[in-house]
């Protein structure tokens, strides 16, 4: 059964990785693709497959390496036509037991203080589950352009001539011309 939040699930049980490291090669089907595009609000994806590499850290942690491929159908911001882009991200992950993360994340922030670079903190392990299509979807969505153009796209603003009394100090020009005095008053004889 898919989930509709995580439609590209492929699960890996840790305790199931060998101490060499583990080889994923994922594909999306088309029923995974059309839920993703609708999340991402894209037009469609057309395709989408990773190539991952499992291994153990010591203390229980894993680090998950790879990349992920994919074609996107999307909507140029220009022109508006119907465009495809494709996507070929890296995947660079550590992965620990969820009773490790508080501690390891204070090592990022001790780090954040220092001038050394700074990694990411790691991601959890739940119920003892490595999800590498919902890791492998989570890199596509960060990878998708947000606004995608045609390569020979150009944007060219509306061009309006401009009005003579539309600028930053009409509304000062009307004011002075209602307060001009109209001359010496006269004093009242009554």
């Amino acid at each position: 059964m898919t989930d509709k939040a995580h439609p590209w699930s492929v699960p890996v049980t840790v305790a199931q990785i060998p101490d060499t490291g583990l080889h994923r090669d994922i594909e999306t089907d088309q029923a995974a693709r059309e839920a993703m595009a609708e999340i991402a609000d894209l037009r469609e994806i057309l395709s989408a497959s990773a190539s991952l590499d499992v291994m153990p850290k010591g203390g229980g942690g894993f680090h998950v390496t790879g990349r992920v491929r994919a074609r996107v159908g999307q909507t140029c911001v220009v022109t508006l036509d119907p465009i495809e882009n494709d996507i070929d991200e890296e995947i660079d992950l550590i992965f620990a037991p969820p009773d490790q993360i508080p501690g390891l994340s204070d090592l990022v922030d001790d780090a954040a203080e220092s001038d050394e670079e700074i990694p990411d903190p790691p991601e959890p392990i739940i119920n003892g589950v490595i999800d590498l299509g919902r890791l492998a979807t989570d890199a596509l969505f960060l990878a998708i352009d947000p606004y995608p153009r045609k390569p020979d796209a150009v944007f060219e603003p509306l061009v309006v001539a401009d009005d003579p009394d539309d600028h930053p100090f009409a509304a000062l020009k009307a004011l002075q011309v209602d307060a001009k005095p109209q001359g010496p008053k006269k004093p009242d004889k009554h």
